[in-house]
């Protein structure tokens, strides 16, 4: 974004607000067990994915005034499914139509069509064109957060100190990267103002 678009540069708040969310993230995944395997071929594909992610959100920003954001959203997944069918034949992949008669099978597809694609890609396309690309994947960060609370909940997963650390050096990443530190002294600086009008008050008050 900040190579290619005219409106979206980075800045200092931005860069302070990822290095600390990321250091929340850190906290959250790992969750106290520190584990480092380097796996050279794994890493560069999650890279290539990010750096594909990066300009696909560049272009839905470009289009997004143009075009409804249902549009697109259909549009991207009717070109990602057609490309992905060759994958199909190279993975040795078997079609069987009686697992279409499972519920758990129907359920997990409505779940993934409707909600995790559909619902999912049209809210976050509409992100783009509202807030821009930059803001809108900085909420990425909350994903671990909220796949931690998840865990406790559904899966009575156990949250440590290290993890709840971690949320909230994310929350406070995704706080300094939206609004900076001027945000959080203008805040303060109401607040005071505030309590100061307050206690003017209650001293006319008195005076009364």
């Amino acid at each position: 974004a900040h190579l290619f678009t005219a409106d979206e540069k980075l800045g200092k708040n931005l860069v302070l607000g990822f290095i600390t969310a990321m250091a929340g993230v850190f906290l959250v995944i790992f969750n106290g067990n520190f584990i480092l395997k380097l796996n050279p071929a794994g890493d560069l594909l999650a890279l290539s994915a990010a750096l594909v992610w990066s300009f696909y959100c560049l272009i839905l920003k470009k289009f997004g005034n143009r075009y409804s954001y249902i549009y697109l959203t259909r549009k991207v997944f009717f070109y990602g499914l057609i490309t992905t069918v060759p994958a199909l034949f190279i993975s040795g992949f078997r079609f069987e139509i009686q697992n279409l008669a499972s519920f758990s099978v129907i359920g997990n597809l409505l779940f993934l069509g409707l909600a995790a694609s559909s619902m999912c890609y049209v809210l976050w396309n509409a992100s783009i064109n509202y807030i821009g690309v930059v803001k809108t994947t900085g909420y990425i960060y909350l994903i671990p957060l909220v796949t931690i609370i998840t865990s406790a909940i559904v899966l009575n997963e156990v949250i440590t100190a290290l993890a709840i650390l971690g949320a909230v050096l994310i929350l406070l990443g995704v706080y300094i990267s939206e609004q900076g530190f001027n945000g959080k002294f203008a805040l303060l600086k109401q607040l005071r103002g505030t309590g100061n009008k307050s206690k003017h008050v209650n001293e006319n008050e008195d005076n009364l």
